[in-house]
């Protein structure tokens, strides 16, 4: 360890199931420093943040619903390495919350999924002009990238793939954007999967999935007890070939949040994907 003074660190979405993991695994981590916990929900106010991440001890950082004024407070402190806002909040309003970010020279780390590809690209062109380094993570799980690498290779060899995810049902979006994600590096080979063999008929509406580019499908799954996992089902005559990728543990995604937290400090622009800085 050097003598650097610690990463300040704004959870965003403090209260909810991965921000109270943000909110544990930042507060361990000794070269990172818990300055503000972020929250929407009413009934959380004022409650400290250590406290209701489960931690033995209180962190006296108390949940506030004030994004701005923490904004500035953070970017206020002169000394040491700038800060960083994690936002694992909601598609609605994630945006903002990255544009404002970046307007006070705080490094957005993001997890929130939902962002439209126009909204993507103009957070990326905001953050080049304020050169302000911007993570956008639709996964922060190692496994998850190792998936998505072993989609790349096997979609070389098979021209028929579909892709299905399943979240909790407290997930507002869908496709999620891992799914999105992994069906964009398949189609990035330049390729066009699932050519048809009749003409299908959908007799209920989206029974097919979700169309994505390169003739890719998606279906996406809602229930309580869920928490993340994602299928690639590769197809051939005579054969499948599966991909699966299981949470059982939001903790999973801790080292690559640690990670992402770290490494936008040397970004002076927005980059999409945790394999971009592994």
């Amino acid at each position: 360890m050097t003598n650097q003074a610690p990463i300040p660190v704004i959870v965003n979405g403090a209260a909810g199931k991965m921000g109270r993991e943000v909110v544990k695994a930042v507060s361990q981590a000794p070269d990172l420093n818990l300055l503000g916990a972020i929250d929407s929900s009413p009934e959380h106010q004022g409650k400290d943040a250590g406290e209701l991440a489960g931690l033995s001890e209180p962190l006296e950082v108390p949940i506030t619903n004030q994004l701005e004024p923490m904004l500035g407070y953070v970017a206020g402190e002169r000394q040491g390495p700038p800060g960083v806002i994690v936002d694992f909040t909601h598609p609605d309003s994630v945006y903002d919350n990255v544009r404002s970010a970046i307007a006070y020279g705080i490094r957005p780390v993001v997890g929130t999924t939902g962002l439209s590809p126009a909204q993507i690209q103009n957070l990326a062109d905001f953050a080049e002009k304020a050169s302000t380094g911007c993570l956008i993570i639709p996964n922060f799980s190692i496994g998850m990238v190792l998936l998505q690498q072993a989609a790349v290779t096997a979609s070389q060899y098979f021209d028929h793939v579909e892709i299905i995810e399943l979240h909790h049902n407290q997930k507002a979006d869908a496709p999620s954007g891992t799914a999105i994600q992994t069906a964009e590096l398949l189609a990035e080979l330049g390729k066009t999967f699932n050519s048809a063999i009749v003409e299908e008929t959908e007799k209920i509406a989206g029974a097919r999935g979700s169309l994505a580019g390169e003739g890719i499908r998606i279906h996406s799954v809602r229930l309580p007890g869920l928490i993340a996992h994602q299928e690639v089902i590769f197809g051939a005559p005579g054969q499948i070939y599966t991909l699966r990728h299981d949470t059982s543990d939001r903790a999973c995604y801790m080292p690559g949040v640690l990670l992402a937290i770290r490494k936008v400090l040397q970004l002076k622009s927005l980059v999409y994907g945790l394999e971009k800085i592994l």
